[in-house]
């Protein structure tokens, strides 16, 4: 008997999946500062953008609720 292999059990699928909740963070950082009427430079944009960390995208989404400059974002400690 041929075993079924269903796709949402895939590695691909996980790695679909895991791009998609990527993707979602960095958008949520992104308009948590445009709701809150920051400005976000270019260069801000692009470092939001290009990270893949999914814990670091919610960290500074939890830090852009309450900065009051975009640059907080990515203070350490």
């Amino acid at each position: 008997m041929m075993a079924i292999q269903y796709f949402w059990r895939h590695p691909l699928a996980e790695q679909v999946r895991e791009e998609g909740r990527v993707e979602v963070r960095t958008e949520m950082v992104l308009r948590i500062l445009e709701w809150r009427g920051m400005p976000v430079p270019a260069a801000v944009r692009k470092r939001v953008m290009a990270c893949s960390d999914p814990d670091q995208l919610t960290e500074w989404a939890q830090r852009a609720v309450q900065a009051t400059d975009v640059a907080e974002l990515f203070l350490e400690g």
